[in-house]
């Protein structure tokens, strides 16, 4: 398999020809160039603070497909670049519709990478198969506006609340990178969001922050197996993709270098490495699959709340292989707060199987007891998110790398 910069580049202008619209002719669909040629930005920096900048002329392409406001932004327009698909050319779904389980199971394979989020009793599964190639869900969960988002160049599977200012807002793509990493846009005000922080970073909004809504990637297998009448994102989108494909594959190699960015990654870890984040009070920490695999449970605390992280495998890479399913191990992580009742709990990893050392209880990757004195009990899910090392620590340099002691 060749891993060079040729593939990506093929790679790059097969995917935009493919992600194109119905609708849309070659001819709309401009090669991958960044919007301008200009000198190269300074690290990333986070947007703890975002600051309004001096007016700076936007990329002129931007300012022919959108309505944006682009006399406010709170970063370098120099630290945009295009991927290639303009506005929407990877097209959002807009009207998920949704199957039962027993119906997706024909399929889906059992280690195949799915996004989970539940509101109340509503469940729900994303196939990552679907989410590569439209990469935004606008969907409402459980009575609750929600976007689910996939950025396939960071691995970063991120759910917010679409109720911003009392207004629902939808989302669409921009076709636009800022290290590497996907930008939104919403059609109310045609803000521009940065799906690996829900920052405002140009437009209307500039400064504000969407609310992010708990949400984890995990196998087919875990998902069909405790949430049984569970809905699943139909194939049918209305777009014509080759579902279950990937076509980054060989993207995620710990020897690979990032597409389309020119940041620096701090050295703690490779640019490629992956990571579960955790910011809690403006402490952040990220977590090396590397470790989470050998230790299966973390106890940790940060922002001064007390967390455990629970590792289980069983989970494929999606962009391993150019099947999915055949992708390698990689497993799943999901983190949670580790009080219940408000006693703070301590949990260890025995003969495969997650206890709690207060009361024996055996616990599930869900957070749920399985058997024990707490049996019907469940942990609180906390915001957890999946990153490659580079992108993560582009936005939040300041970053704790969990070490195993």
């Amino acid at each position: 398999m060749f891993r060079n910069w040729i593939l990506w580049i093929l790679t790059a202008g097969w995917i935009l020809a493919a992600c194109t619209s119905p609708q849309a002719t070659d001819s709309a669909s401009p090669s991958p160039q960044p919007d301008s040629v200009t000198e190269s930005s300074s690290s990333p920096s986070a947007l703890l603070t975002p600051t309004l900048l001096p007016e700076e002329p936007p990329p002129a392409r931007a300012q022919s497909e959108f309505n944006t406001d682009f006399d406010k932004h709170s970063v370098p327009y120099s630290e945009i670049l295009s991927g290639g698909p303009p506005k929407d050319g990877i097209p959002p779904i807009d009207a998920p519709q949704f199957i039962p389980v027993n119906e997706a199971d024909e399929w889906l394979e059992d280690r195949e990478p799915v996004v989970f989020v539940q509101v109340g009793d509503d469940a729900r599964a994303y196939p990552i198969q679907i989410l590569m190639w439209h990469e935004i869900v606008n969907d409402t969960v459980g009575g609750e506006p929600l976007i689910v988002s996939f950025c396939p160049l960071c691995n970063t599977a991120i759910a917010f609340k679409r109720t911003f200012n009392s207004t629902v807002l939808d989302f669409g793509t921009t076709g636009r990178l800022r290290y590497s990493n996907l930008i939104m846009y919403d059609r109310q005000t045609e803000t521009w969001w940065q799906q690996a922080t829900g920052d405002a970073i140009a437009g209307e909004h500039t400064g504000a922050q969407l609310e992010f809504y708990p949400a984890s990637m995990i196998s087919w297998m875990d998902f069909k197996n405790l949430y049984p009448n569970g809905s699943v994102l139909s194939r049918e989108t209305g777009f014509s993709r080759d579902y279950g494909r990937n076509p980054y594959f060989g993207y995620d190699d710990i020897n690979q270098t990032p597409f389309l960015y020119d940041g620096t990654t701090p050295d703690q870890l490779p640019p490629m490495a992956r990571v579960l984040t955790v910011e809690l009070k403006n402490e952040a920490v990220a977590y090396p699959y590397d470790i989470l695999s050998q230790a299966n449970i973390i106890n940790d605390t940060v922002g001064g709340e007390a967390i455990v992280i629970f590792w289980a495998k069983g989970t494929t890479s999606a962009l391993d292989t150019n099947n999915i399913p055949e992708g390698r191990d990689v497993g799943a992580a999901v983190a949670y707060s580790r009080v219940l009742d408000d006693q703070a709990l301590t949990f260890t990893f025995a003969n495969g199987k997650i206890f709690d050392e207060q009361t024996n209880s055996e616990w599930n990757i869900f957070g749920q007891v399985i058997s024990g004195d707490l049996k019907g009990k469940q942990l609180k899910q906390i915001v957890s998110i999946n990153h490659f090392w580079f992108s993560w620590a582009a936005f939040r340099p300041e970053t704790k790398v969990y070490n195993r002691k």
